[in-house]
């Protein structure tokens, strides 16, 4: 398929309803769309690179959600990122990096909705992505939408998304309204998430809210964000660990968002807890010095860097670090470079890195 064709599919995906998504704003916004493909080569040899981290939202979902308690959420959500939805533009950011797959995500803001409502607005962001990626000629592939409040359907959902409609996993927000992910209510979808080796992408929602920290960070520096996303990620992956959900599913593949938050950068004082307070640990639980459990844990790139993903290589192991963009955002200027560039990874660290992870747990 050459370009033209290409954009005359996007156009004909596009007309379906299917909101690509994920504005063109900041850096974004000077990408020149007559430039050639960045392609990424280390010692001469291609190197495929995989986004981990990448949003989108769904424009038939605004009609499923109208005049229901979700209308606002969905509302917020489409407005704050996701103004210009054209699959061209974002192939051209895609190219404009040096990003040969994106793997995209649409952030919880369903979590709330009653059964039924939940079922249809499910229904409808998962097939709106089948089709977006089926459009994409292997551009774009798609983490299904899960009603999470619900477990059982969340994992008949997920089971449906990856089987029927070539969905690879599932996103997850690190909450579950009043509910963490460790509460065992939730074993049935890790349950049904290990059976079929899904990759499941873990991304914040309401971050100040849900951590108890919004009066602490209201002013300048947009604090909720900056310190509350992986402040939430910290604390989810922290339950999930304390509170053996990896021991109950060894073979579960969970992907933090924002480089896993900051447990990896203090995962000593973590190992150290249980020693100090015996009395505040439950005997056997976890199994493991919990900084054992960051070696099976996924995340992706986003440290901003170079000495942070050295430093993330070192604690996780550089197999289980992703490259992220967060697209929409423009958080991330040179997302390739960041990984050529960083010291001490070996050619095959940033060759998984890049794309070798998650191509493999995507089964690209």
């Amino acid at each position: 398929m050459n370009r033209r064709q290409f954009f005359a599919s996007a156009a004909t995906a596009a007309a379906a309803g299917v909101c690509y998504g994920c504005g063109m704003r900041g850096a974004f916004a000077q990408v020149n769309p007559s430039a050639p493909r960045r392609r990424t080569q280390i010692d001469g040899k291609a190197v495929s690179v995989v986004d981990i981290h990448c949003h989108c939202v769904v424009a038939e979902a605004e009609k499923v959600v109208q005049g229901t308690s979700l209308e606002s959420r969905y509302a917020g959500a489409a407005k704050s990122a996701y103004n210009n939805p054209t699959l061209e533009k974002r192939i051209q950011v895609m190219d404009a990096q040096g990003i040969d797959v994106e793997a995209m995500s649409v952030n919880a803001f369903w979590y709330s909705a009653d059964r039924e409502l939940s079922r249809r607005l499910i229904d409808v962001q998962n097939e709106s992505l089948s089709k977006t990626c089926a459009a994409s000629n292997g551009r774009l592939v798609a983490f299904a939408t899960v009603a999470l409040q619900f477990p059982e359907l969340a994992a008949e959902q997920l089971e449906h998304g990856m089987k029927h409609l070539g969905l690879k996993g599932a996103a997850i927000g690190p909450t579950v309204e009043q509910w963490e992910l460790s509460d065992p209510r939730f074993d049935v979808f890790w349950a049904k998430a290990e059976s079929l080796g899904a990759l499941l992408f873990m991304h914040p929602q309401d971050s100040a809210r849900v951590t108890g920290i919004a009066n602490r960070v209201k002013g300048n520096g947009y604090l909720d964000n900056t310190i509350g996303n992986p402040l939430e990620t910290t604390i989810a992956l922290s339950h999930m660990i304390f509170e053996g959900v990896f021991d109950r599913f060894p073979n579960l593949k969970v992907c933090g968002a924002h480089a896993g938050g900051y447990l990896p950068s203090y995962a000593g004082r973590s190992d150290a807890v249980c020693v100090t307070f015996p009395d505040r640990c439950t005997p056997g639980v976890p199994k493991k010095p919990p900084s054992e459990y960051l070696k099976k844990i996924y995340v992706d790139s986003m440290t901003f860097n170079a000495e942070g993903l050295r430093h993330l290589a070192a604690v996780l192991g550089p197999g289980q670090i992703m490259v992220g963009t967060d697209y929409g955002f423009p958080w991330v200027k040179d997302p390739v470079g960041h990984v050529l560039e960083t010291s001490g990874l070996s050619t095959a660290d940033k060759i998984a890195i890049l794309g070798g992870t998650a191509k493999e747990l995507l089964k690209l």
